[in-house]
């Protein structure tokens, strides 16, 4: 099958209109495309970044690398037949070229051959960063020259872009709900176990097939050195896979505290109140990512409300690994009259709760207060219970189907809307309604219409007018 990008010739071209009829030269229209994004349900998210940023960079397909998101650092969204080739280590190795806030475009090697991309790059504060690919159309066989390199304006566009869904999804990570809290810990708890379980059987087979080729009973040397190198670079691919997924969903203790010390500093910048600041002693060692968001917003919590107390002189916050969990301690010389009440106000119970953690609020009057929050490093069981989104365990292509469903569309006509043939989109359909658990496409349309599909789009104001 033919890769067909999305979108039109170029920016500023009559395809440049984006869903609704809304175009990104318009600066109204590039706000209506940018809240379109930014109302989307995350599992829908990549699918609708690419839909709207078809008009403004086309492209066979869009992949991302976060370390923002726990939920999935590593996600593409695109035809099967490359989405399904590209790589979280290809995307790592091209993001070690792309420095954030500098738009970047030229050859890489994604889906395991040299593709023409464009990719950006956000970093905002007290995060990890995120990376942004667009696959262009023009490179292999048959795809005829490689494209124009694209003129600076989309391209500044495109990572204004990136830097603003990047910020608005890092916020949402460090102020999360208590419920996104848990399902995100669950979420990562499984693909831990899923990369261990792999990593354990990968690591069995090689080692069964570098047995026989170290054996001296073979003649052919050469033979066997190439087939042990081969080996060993799939053993160390796989391992590195591991590591990437590691470093994007966890971050060392040291390096969470010193962004808690930034956030908890400016709080007492005008203050007489003086503030210890206390670091883990295993300062190597990882939190998972949500782990570090409660924690830090426990302590912000904790500090604004000690802060509202009379005769206050100082402030101790101490981080420290206890069993197999962290414990984060803030206390205070101020009257001792503090209660878990006037924590409730920033939902700090209800965070520290949703990661089955512990708040225990120990007040002496005249002495002080001490506030102490246990938060577990890995989910318990409980947890991954969580009830999830009855469309969560669909993958992005057969929430792109389920949405043109919902849209009452037939099968000829979803092949034609995601590039994609009538037989592919046969066997998307059976594997909705498999997994949707439902016995037709009129069930499974309802069930889609209760959980938001399809995405209304908006109304440009002059076709209104």
């Amino acid at each position: 099958m033919t890769e067909q990008p999305r979108g039109g010739d170029g920016y500023g071209d009559d395809g440049a209109a984006g869903p609704g009829g809304w175009s990104w030269e318009d600066p109204e229209g590039a706000l209506a495309l940018t809240a379109e994004v930014l109302r989307t349900p995350r599992t829908r998210l990549m699918p609708k970044i690419s839909e709207v940023l078809a008009g403004l960079v086309p492209h066979l397909a869009l992949a991302q690398l976060s370390g923002i998101c726990t939920h999935s650092p590593a996600s593409v969204s695109g035809p099967e037949e490359l989405s399904a080739r590209i790589t979280g280590a290809e995307l790592a190795r091209l993001g070690e070229e792309v420095t954030p806030g500098r738009p970047w475009q030229g050859e890489a090697v994604l889906g395991g051959r040299p593709r023409p991309a464009v990719a950006v790059a956000a970093a905002p504060a007290g995060s990890n960063g995120a990376l942004l690919v667009l696959v262009r159309a023009g490179s292999g066989a048959g795809a005829g020259l490689p494209p124009a390199p694209l003129p600076e304006r989309p391209l500044r566009v495109l990572q204004q872009l990136w830097e603003l869904l990047t910020t608005h999804s890092h916020h949402r990570a460090v102020d999360a709900a208590p419920t996104h809290a848990a399902a995100s810990r669950a979420s990562a708890s499984a693909r831990a176990r899923t990369i261990a379980e792999l990593g354990g059987a990968h690591a069995s087979a090689l080692s069964a097939i570098l047995a026989p080729l170290r054996s001296a009973a073979l003649d052919d040397a050469t033979a066997r050195r190439n087939a042990t190198d081969l080996a060993v670079t799939a053993l160390l691919d796989l391992r590195g896979a591991a590591d990437l997924d590691r470093e994007l969903s966890e971050e060392p203790a040291a390096t969470a505290f010193a962004r808690l010390a930034d956030e908890v500093r400016p709080l007492l910048r005008h203050s007489p109140v003086r503030l210890d600041l206390l670091a883990p002693a295993e300062g190597d060692r990882s939190v998972p990512a949500d782990t570090a968001h409660t924690a830090r917003a426990a302590v912000r919590s904790t500090v604004l409300a000690m802060l509202e107390q009379d005769g206050l002189g100082r402030l101790h916050v101490r981080w420290q690994f206890v069993d197999n969990g962290l414990r984060a301690v803030v206390r205070d010389d101020g009257p001792g009259l503090l209660t878990a009440d006037a924590l409730a106000v920033h939902r700090t119970p209800d965070r520290i709760a949703a990661l089955a953690g512990r708040l225990t609020v120990d007040a002496v009057p005249g002495w002080g207060t001490t506030v102490t929050v246990d938060l577990p490093l890995h989910a318990p069981e409980a947890c991954t219970g969580t009830s999830a989104d009855p469309l969560e365990g669909l993958h992005p292509r057969e929430l792109e189907v389920l949405d043109q469903l919902a849209r009452g569309r037939r099968n000829r006509e979803i092949a034609h809307a995601l590039h994609i043939s009538e037989s592919t989109v046969k066997f998307h359909v059976a594997n909705i309604l498999a997994k949707l658990d439902v016995a037709s496409r009129g069930e499974a349309a309802a069930l889609a219409h209760r959980a938001g599909l399809p995405t209304p789009l908006p109304t440009p104001l002059h076709a209104a007018s």
